[in-house]
């Protein structure tokens, strides 16, 4: 977002879009929205998932929210004494629909198809209380991280911590990809501008973030209780922001097995053409 929250572009872009910020899940929301309703949206960040149950979507062309090894933010916490395949009840986070729909994923094919993920506020301990296992999603997750150590001193209890997309890839050998930019087929034809007029937006956007990554460590330091260091190596190093050719079989990937799965419905072929 450097360019929609930076001069010398941010002026320019403020002409062209409206920005509201929410959590991916709300993002989806607004897109499925009837246009014309007051809170519908034209084009939003969304999990992955979300293009297999809005119809009408496309995805724009060049960015993702992906990675090639460990992600540290979409993580799966169980006691030591308790593995994998003895796993019923998740304490599932349910802010982004593709970590969850992921998480399933994993669990019908890899470690306990009965179990049951069931909705919760992003608490590690009460989680914990409350089911077998938590999954935790962005910011929450990278707290539960760096405090893993401390929490292990207040409470005796030994916990696994799971990076889900090292598993992921581990599972199936292609990258995780949890959210794309998305714009309805019907805001393309009403807007009069091309979709490779909107995507050049948004990749110059990423492009000109990634050359500024100390402004950014800087300015998020001051926002979040992180070490700079932490998110330094989480902006550099835990995420990937193209959408190339091998986060495009990880999504083709991600679809077939969530279909099969019954995770997802089956999604049409069409939204992957063309990229």
């Amino acid at each position: 977002m450097w360019d929609f929250d930076h001069e010398p572009h941010q002026s320019r872009l403020a002409t062209r879009y409206q920005l509201h910020l929410m959590s991916p899940a709300a993002c989806a929301d607004r897109l499925a929205l009837p246009i014309g309703e007051p809170d519908a949206a034209d084009i939003g960040l969304v999990p992955v998932a979300a293009l297999a149950t809005t119809p009408g979507l496309r995805i724009i062309p060049g960015c993702a929210i992906a990675s090639r090894r460990k992600v540290r933010s979409i993580i799966l916490v169980r006691r030591a004494r308790q593995p994998l395949t003895e796993i019923s009840t998740i304490a599932a986070d349910t802010s982004s629909r593709s970590s969850l729909a992921y998480s399933q994923i994993l669990f019908k094919r890899c470690w306990n198809r009965e179990a049951v993920f069931l909705p919760h506020r992003p608490d590690l301990d009460s989680m914990l209380d409350a089911a077998d296992a938590a999954l935790l999603i962005g910011d929450p997750a990278l707290y539960a991280l760096e405090e893993r150590q401390n929490r292990e001193e207040r409470t005796g209890e030994e916990l696994i911590y799971h990076d889900l997309a090292e598993e992921w890839i581990a599972h199936t050998g292609v990258p995780w990809v949890a959210a794309v930019w998305a714009i309805r087929e019907e805001s393309i034809q009403s807007n009069g501008r091309a979709i490779e007029e909107i995507s050049a937006d948004f990749n110059a956007s990423r492009d000109h973030g990634l050359t500024n990554i100390d402004t950014l460590v800087t300015e998020w330091s001051g926002r979040m209780s992180l070490p700079a260091d932490t998110i330094r190596t989480y902006l550099t190093s835990n995420i990937f922001y193209y959408l190339d050719n091998e986060c495009l079989k990880g999504l083709r990937t991600f679809y077939m097995l969530a279909a099969q799965t019954g995770v997802l419905p089956q999604m049409s072929s069409d939204i992957l053409a063309g990229l």
